[in-house]
């Protein structure tokens, strides 16, 4: 079984970058796809950006594509969104979480994903 505990987030202003980082342990990292979702008030949480094992598959949400880079280091068992233009749509809890794929893929539905860190909150002010 894995933890995940993010970290990274804060306050930043429109157009600002902000680098949320998703530690893991207690399990083998690079076997897990890995993802970030995002939960506003009063919303349901959604699919952000998605990373396969190896990192040379990746998959955006048409609303950050461009702006968010999904990327991860297997040896430090650690992913990371690299968040730049940010919005204050974009204030939101961000969470990171790992599947068990099959393959080299990627998965946007929330219940493919087994293990889930704590949150971290992200605001963007106008």
């Amino acid at each position: 079984q894995v933890q995940l505990v993010e970290s990274g987030g804060g306050l930043a202003q429109a157009g600002g970058s902000l680098r949320l980082s998703c530690a893991a342990s207690g399990g083998t990292f690079s076997s897990y796809a890995m993802g970030w979702f995002r939960q506003a008030p009063g919303k349901e949480r959604e699919f952000v950006a998605a990373i396969n094992w190896s990192g040379g598959n990746t998959y955006y949400a048409d609303s950050v594509k461009g702006r968010f880079t999904i990327s991860r280091d297997n040896a430090k068992n650690t992913v990371y969104l690299q968040m730049n233009s940010l919005k204050p749509e974009d204030t939101a809890v961000y969470y990171c979480a790992a599947a068990t794929l099959g393959g080299g893929g990627v998965n946007t539905k929330r219940d493919r994903y087994s293990y889930w860190g704590q949150g971290t909150q992200v605001t963007v002010s106008s």
